[in-house]
């Protein structure tokens, strides 16, 4: 947590700017919201062109839309930094204007969700649940924390 979903028609997106978009994303969430980079996760979705509709009009190609679910606890100015640098600096990568890249982001409780076959902590209290891994799985997840 969080996940993050980029949805864009085919070719927004291409395969050779998803790891800068991932690494942007990555960064954002750890520097503002402070979570570990071990649980930020970005999914790419392709759709086909003429399949993502605005006000009953198929949307012109180079839009971005991203589903953040983030863990409930962040404040209302950790939103706005997060909301103000993921349309900016996603749109950077991509060529986009950041009224291009519609950002959502939906609080979920952590212990209602599992990674790594845990139910997650609420924000703050992630040391001690990594601490509480089995060892071997914090030695995988050390070098990206």
């Amino acid at each position: 947590m969080p996940t993050c979903t980029c949805t864009s028609e085919r070719g927004t997106i291409p395969p050779e700017s998803r790891a800068a978009v991932a690494g942007a994303i990555t960064e954002i969430h750890h520097e503002v919201a402070r979570a570990p980079r071990y649980v930020v996760q970005v999914v790419f979705a392709d759709l086909e062109p003429r399949t993502i509709y605005l006000a009953g009009h198929p949307v012109e190609t180079g839009h971005v839309w991203i589903r953040a679910d983030i863990r409930a606890g962040r404040t209302d100015q950790q939103k706005r930094e997060m909301l103000r640098r993921l349309t900016t600096e996603v749109g950077e990568i991509l060529g986009l204007p950041p009224e291009s890249v519609w950002v959502y982001l939906s609080d979920i409780p952590g212990p209602t969700v599992a990674e790594y076959g845990r139910p997650l902590p609420e924000p703050g209290q992630e040391d001690a649940w990594f601490a509480a891994l089995p060892a071997e799985l914090q030695g995988r997840l050390k070098p990206i924390r």
